[in-house]
């Protein structure tokens, strides 16, 4: 049989199991062990210990749970109001302003976290009353928080791109300081997009009353609430950065420096920190099910050399490589609006990131994209996962109908980011090349 056809029997197998409600990690290692004993042969079994062996053993997994656990403390810490104040003070006089500030906090609450629904949640339950109370429209307000909750796949540190580093051999390092430039660049068109509009359309969202303004003691007092969010950068990406950790051990300081935090704003209880304990756990737990499940899975991928075979194909039909690239980006896309990413990465990379190679394309650069693709996926209609995020923070009287059409715009203008950097790949290369 041809390791194409096993391949998409496998796949919709996958769909069966899923259309079933089984829980992803269950129905991605029911497919791999019977096709693995169908296939390969009862004998082959003895691969996946191995495997499962050799991918838990690498200390880079470790920074998973250490991120999901900054991400639940975080939850109780008030930085996210604290920030929010400040921007409502310096940009809430302008119009936009506070969509503008909402996106400015979700690229600081990304760069902290690393994971997509936090800054969704957090901002939705923060901005969003205080926007819609102001007569922004509900376009504007939903959509700046859905696009700019999404940062958090792109904006180092992010989970997603630990898994893809762990399965690839490339560089956690090189891949968060590959995502800095895209993920700013799409924060910028975000906001470019909702000045334009506001300035187009004066009445979709107003400049907060001359008499809520604040004072430029207040303004400068306000402030303060930048400290904490950047000390916590710093104790992550800062360490990473100048070389005083690697990044799982930067995951680890920025746990501690979380429980700081939250200790400093006199929210540190046994209740908070047990509850942050259990949710890291059973997240984590998640993540790394979904991993072994994917590992079965991937290990009959890996056993049919479909690769090398695909590889093989396409150099003898003569495809140009960019043709390959799209229809790559296309698939994900697809895979992404039914699929979360962790098993998405653990399915494809190891048939896509061969053939990319093999291309003379970047492995670090297809990883940016593949962030890129997902992001967007993650915000398309009618199963984009940061849309039912939204949907469970979003006041009575907002139905989906309203998400859909609100994300439209930022999902446009992520295509147009993805584009960028798929024709100006050095915007994802010149940081990690000054990693040497």
């Amino acid at each position: 049989m041809s390791p194409v056809l096993i391949v998409l029997l496998m796949f919709l197998a996958l769909v069966v199991l899923f259309v079933l409600g089984t829980p992803v990690a269950f129905a991605l290692g029911t497919v791999g062990l019977t096709f693995i004993i169908t296939i390969l042969g009862p004998a082959k079994l003895q691969i996946l210990p191995h495997a499962v062996f050799a991918q838990m053993s690498g200390e880079v997994l470790i920074a998973i749970p250490l991120f999901i656990m900054i991400g639940s403390l975080l939850d109780k810490s008030g930085i996210a109001d604290d920030m929010f104040e400040l921007i409502y003070k310096w940009l809430g006089p302008m119009p936009g302003g506070l969509a503008v500030g909402t996106v400015l906090v979700c690229v600081v609450i990304a760069a902290i976290v690393g994971i997509v629904g936090a800054a969704t949640v957090t901002m939705g339950l923060i901005a969003l009353p205080a926007m819609l109370s102001r007569n922004y429209k509900k376009e504007i307000a939903i959509g700046c928080i859905s696009g700019g909750g999404a940062l958090g796949f792109l904006i180092p540190p992010s989970v997603t791109m630990i898994v893809y580093s762990s399965v690839t051999g490339v560089s956690i390092g090189k891949m968060f300081l590959g995502g800095i430039l895209p993920g700013l660049l799409l924060a910028s068109l975000y906001i470019i997009y909702i000045i334009v509009r506001s300035f187009v359309q004066p009445g979709i969202c107003p400049a907060i009353p001359k008499e809520e303004r604040a004072t430029w003691t207040e303004k400068f007092l306000a402030l303060k609430g930048l400290f904490l969010p950047f000390l916590l950068i710093f104790s992550i990406m800062g360490t990473i950065f100048m070389g005083l950790a690697t990044p799982t051990e930067a995951s680890a300081v920025g746990a501690l420096a979380a429980i700081g935090v939250v200790a400093l704003h006199g929210k540190l209880s046994w209740d908070v920190f047990s509850s942050s304990l259990y949710r890291t756990a059973r997240l984590g737990s998640m993540v790394l099910w979904i991993i072994i499940g994917c590992l079965a899975f991937s290990t009959v991928i890996n056993s049919l050399a479909l690769p090398a075979f695909l590889t093989q194909v396409i150099k003898s039909v003569g495809i140009n490589p960019w043709t390959v690239l799209v229809a790559m980006m296309a698939s994900l896309f697809f895979l992404g609006m039914v699929m979360d990413d962790l098993p998405i990465i653990m399915i494809t990379t190891p048939i896509y990131v061969p053939i990319i190679t093999s291309l003379g394309f970047d492995p670090l650069w297809y990883g940016i994209l593949f962030i890129l693709n997902m992001q967007m996926a993650y915000l398309t209609p009618p199963f984009g996962f940061v849309l039912f995020y939204m949907k469970g923070v979003v006041p009575e009287g907002i139905s989906m109908g309203d998400i859909y059409r609100s994300v439209g715009p930022f999902i446009f203008l992520q295509a147009i980011g993805l584009i960028i950097v798929m024709l100006f790949p050095q915007i994802s290369l010149w940081l990690p090349s000054l990693m040497g």
